[in-house]
């Protein structure tokens, strides 16, 4: 889904930069003590090991700041995102900076969330009070962040590799196709948005 989406994007943008994290083949560290506190440390005043944790950090914050809009990929893995992205989340979330501030660089900026999982955890499901990823990446990445959030989530990829849902599979097709449809005309429309 991510893969369309970006595709559609560059259809749409093609002289746009895209910068491609993946943080699957390439994680980010996950937060240190030493990382976390020298967002707190006037940098002046900060230790070797603070200055050299925070520089990794900096850099994806400056990344994220820099960003007319954002695309990030969230499976569903045992009710939570990975734990990559957790990393990731923790790095750039910065009280005062990029999280919680008025004048932060951030604020407004369009972010798309692909949240695949391979059940249904819609509203009206059994396992709705198990949907832990849109309700967590909401307040972090809109309330806390400030970021306009949109979601495309594609439910019941599982249905085809697990014979308890077999019968689930044409919901699952549907979802599946619905979810292709949504990232095209999601990009297409942000990126014309963002071009006027």
């Amino acid at each position: 889904m991510t893969e369309a989406f970006r595709k559609a994007w560059e259809d749409q943008h093609p002289d746009g930069t895209v910068v491609y994290r993946d943080l699957h083949a390439d994680p980010v560290p996950h937060i240190s003590a030493a990382a976390h506190s020298a967002g707190f440390t006037d940098p002046a005043t900060r230790t070797p090991e603070q200055a050299a944790a925070f520089a990794e950090r900096e850099k994806l914050i400056v990344e994220l700041e820099q960003a007319d809009a954002i695309l990030i990929g969230a499976p569903m893995y045992n009710f939570s995102i990975p734990s990559t992205l957790k990393a990731w989340l923790d790095n750039v979330v910065l009280i005062g900076r990029t999280a919680l501030s008025e004048d932060s660089k951030t604020k407004g900026t369009p972010v798309t969330v692909v949240a695949s999982r391979g059940g249904s955890y819609a509203p009206g499901t059994p396992r709705e009070p198990l949907e832990y990823v849109q309700n967590y990446l909401t307040a972090l990445l809109s309330e806390t962040l400030g970021l306009e959030v949109d979601f495309i989530v594609p439910e019941l990829t599982m249905a085809a590799h697990n014979p308890a849902m077999s019968e689930l599979v044409p919901l699952a097709e549907a979802s599946r196709a619905k979810a292709f449809e949504d990232a095209a005309a999601k990009a297409k429309t942000l990126a014309a948005r963002l071009a006027a």
